[in-house]
């Protein structure tokens, strides 16, 4: 059976373990022994802070000795400040070191400016040393006699630090060539002069500072293919000859569309002209019966009217006699 004191010592014991554990656990000794043998003056006390105010300090402390050994002059409160606001403290050193090699230019506000605008600083930083070549798909333009001329261009950029922030990206960038292209295509009086000199095309695009306001600067814009596309003008003038004819076409039916109402109309009014005189004519024996009954006429009057009649309808009938006989003449010559 053990003592009491001996079971008091392993009780003891056991809390000097678990606080040394717990204490170690909250406390990164190690991190900040690692500091002082880099060099780099960080207070036990300031670790401490970082665990009450839920930063890993590892996230603060490495980075700050590698600017340390870099050369870099940059304070744990700015590291600290830029990881609590969500940036990356390890791209953002990276990139101050890739910069301070390169001899470019930049403060650890600007770079923690562009890590936190949501772009990344050390890929910016690796642009300005080597820069991108951005294609672009095929743009047509049409040349003043109609041809159709495709090209695609590759355009050599480098990140402009300064403009990193508020600039516009690659689509601004690629929009701006396209268009500038289509101008150049669309100014060239035959499609063979830019078939024969493409370099126009990138020398006309490249005076128009088409990198103004955007995150790059442009180094360089070559035309990597030109195809010819289609006759859009032949194709165009055949639409409006087609369009025309469709027009000619209905304006020629809507003339005679009127051309038949206006028959239509003649009709009826040769109709209603013609039952006027049937009218007229069914007055006659009326008023020669009412002539005979008021004594106007006699009954001889009237006996050499019928006479005089009937002669006439004779003579239209031999008349139609003799004009058969002629025809049937002729057509037995």
């Amino acid at each position: 059976m053990l003592g009491l004191g001996t079971i008091g010592l392993i009780i003891v014991a056991f809390l000097v373990i678990v606080a040394l554990s717990v204490f170690f656990t909250f406390v990164p000794v190690t991190l900040w022994i690692s500091a002082l043998a880099a060099g780099v003056k960080v207070s036990i006390f300031t670790l401490i802070g970082m665990r009450l105010r839920r930063v890993i300090p590892s996230r603060i402390v490495n980075p700050l000795i590698k600017s340390h050994k870099a050369g870099l002059d940059v304070a744990i409160n700015q590291l600290e400040s830029h990881y609590l606001a969500g940036g990356n403290v390890d791209r953002v050193v990276n990139a101050l070191i890739a910069a301070h090699r390169a001899n470019i230019p930049l403060t650890f506000e600007r770079a923690a400016a562009i890590d936190l605008a949501g772009r990344d600083v050390l890929e910016a930083v690796s642009m300005s040393v080597n820069p991108k070549v951005i294609e672009t798909p095929f743009i047509a333009g049409v040349a003043m006699n109609g041809i159709e001329v495709k090209a695609k261009s590759r355009i050599t950029v480098r990140a402009n630090i300064d403009r990193l922030v508020g600039g516009a990206g690659e689509e601004t960038i690629i929009a701006r060539v396209g268009e500038g292209i289509v101008s150049t295509i669309g100014s060239a009086k035959h499609h063979t002069v830019v078939l024969e000199n493409p370099d126009k095309i990138s020398q006309t695009v490249l005076s128009k500072g088409l990198d103004s306001g955007t995150a790059f600067e442009i180094l360089s814009i070559d035309i990597a293919d030109v195809d010819i596309g289609k006759n859009i003008g032949a194709e165009l003038q055949t639409e409006q000859a087609e369009a025309d004819k469709n027009i000619a076409q209905a304006k020629a039916e809507e003339r005679r569309a009127m051309a038949v109402a206006s028959e239509q109309e003649m009709r009826a009014k040769v109709g209603e002209m013609r039952a006027k005189v049937v009218e007229a004519e069914a007055e006659v024996p009326l008023a020669m019966a009412e002539a005979l009954r008021s004594g106007n006429i006699g009954i001889m009057d009237y006996v050499n009217y019928k006479n005089i009649q009937a002669d006439t309808s004779m003579r239209e009938t031999l008349g139609k006699m003799g004009k058969e006989q002629d025809k049937r003449s002729d057509g037995q010559k």
